[in-house]
Parts: structure tokens; sequence; C-alpha cells
């Protein structure tokens, strides 16, 4: 995870799946990826779900606050639809 104003990470879901969160015009955007990806890099076609929140209340640059804004962010994700996923 890098903090501040251009944070970005990565991580796991509980069920296995990965994901990975950065700031992008004042949001901090989640994508979460289908499980057993086949590359290290995810395409868009392998995004499942999406989430975003705004930045208000959020620490850019405290590691704790940042994790907890990711996990909250990441526990309301919701399903992309079928027909906007590039398959």
């Amino acid at each position: 995870m890098s903090t501040g104003v251009f944070a970005s990470g990565f991580g796991q879901v509980g069920d296995g799946r990965s994901f990975s969160f950065h700031i992008e015009h004042q949001l901090l955007m989640v994508e979460v990826y289908r499980p057993r990806l086949a590359a290290l890099v995810p395409l868009a076609e392998d995004v499942v779900a999406t989430g975003s929140r705004t930045l208000i209340d959020i620490d850019l640059t405290d590691e704790r606050s940042l994790s907890a804004a990711v996990r909250d962010t990441v526990a309301s994700v919701q399903p992309v639809p079928r027909k906007q996923r590039q398959i």
C-alpha cells in the first residue's frame, strides 16, 4: 500500500479474490477481480465488482485511515453487470 494523494494498493477479500484500489478524481476507487486470474496483471474483463467513496474524512497520509476506508469500500462493492464486462 502506498499512501498520499496518489495512494494505491492491492489485497485479497475473504473468499480469496484479489482487489486493487487507487485515487481517481477525488474518489477512492476499488476493483475486485474474478477468482483464479490467469495473468499477473488483471485485465478490464477480469473486474467483477467495483466500489468507490469520496475522500472526505480519509487521511491519505495515515495508513490506518486509508486501510479502514479501503476495507469499508471493499465491503460495499457492487457487481459489474455482465453486459458491461468486456469478455
